[in-house]
C-alpha cells in the first residue's frame, strides 16, 4: 500500500487537503505539526524558522509512522511541509511514499495566511518557507495548483494517484 505525503509551504492547505484526501481513501490522517517537539513550536512561535538540526528528530518520527503503515500494508495520509529533497528522501519508505505537492504563488498563500488566527506559524515567516523550498520534479511528486477550490484539488489528486 502507498502512504501519501501532502507537502508544500505553510498556508498552502496541507492539513485541509490531507484530511479530505484521507477521508476519500479511507485512511488515517496525520498532521506533522502535531508531532513537533515543544522546542520547535516555541522557536516558530517566536518567529524563528527551524533549521535542519531542529527538523531531524521530527522527520525521523514521521518516517517511523509512515513505515508502520507500509509494514502493515496500510494506506495513510500525512500533511508535512517536506520542503527539501533531503526531507522527502527521509520520508520515502520502501518506494511506497507518494508525495503530493500543493503549489501556489507567494501572493496567494500570503493572502490566506494573513487570515489565519491561533496558529504558531506566522505569516511573516512565509518567505523563509519559499527560500527553503526545493520544489519536487514531476517524477517525485504529483503537482497540484492550489488556485482552485478544495473539492477540485482533491479530485485532481485522486485522478493522478498511483
Amino acid at each position: 500500500m502507498t502512504v501519501y505525503v501532502v507537502m508544500g509551504v505553510s498556508g498552502c492547505g496541507k492539513s485541509t487537503i490531507g484530511m479530505q484526501l484521507a477521508e476519500k481513501v479511507n485512511a488515517p490522517f496525520y498532521d506533522a505539526d502535531d508531532y513537533h517537539p515543544v522546542e520547535n513550536v516555541e522557536k516558530m512561535a517566536n518567529g524563528q524558522p527551524l533549521n535542519d538540526e531542529d527538523r531531524g528528530p521530527w522527520l525521523a518520527n514521521l518516517r517511523q509512522i509512515l513505515a508502520g503503515h507500509v509494514g502493515k500494508g496500510e494506506t495513510a495520509v500525512l500533511a508535512c511541509s517536506a520542503l527539501k529533497k533531503a526531507y522527502r528522501d527521509l520520508l520515502q519508505v520502501e518506494g511506497q511514499t507518494q508525495f503530493i505537492f500543493l503549489d501556489g504563488s507567494f501572493d496567494l498563500i500570503w493572502g490566506r495566511m494573513s487570515q489565519r488566527k491561533n496558529h504558531y506559524m506566522k505569516a511573516n515567516m512565509l518567505q523563509s518557507q519559499f527560500d527553503t523550498l526545493e520544489p519536487p520534479d514531476d517524477n517525485e511528486a504529483i503537482r497540484i495548483d492550489i488556485g482552485q477550490d478544495i473539492e477540485q484539488i482533491v479530485s485532481s489528486i485522486l485522478n493522478q494517484m498511483d
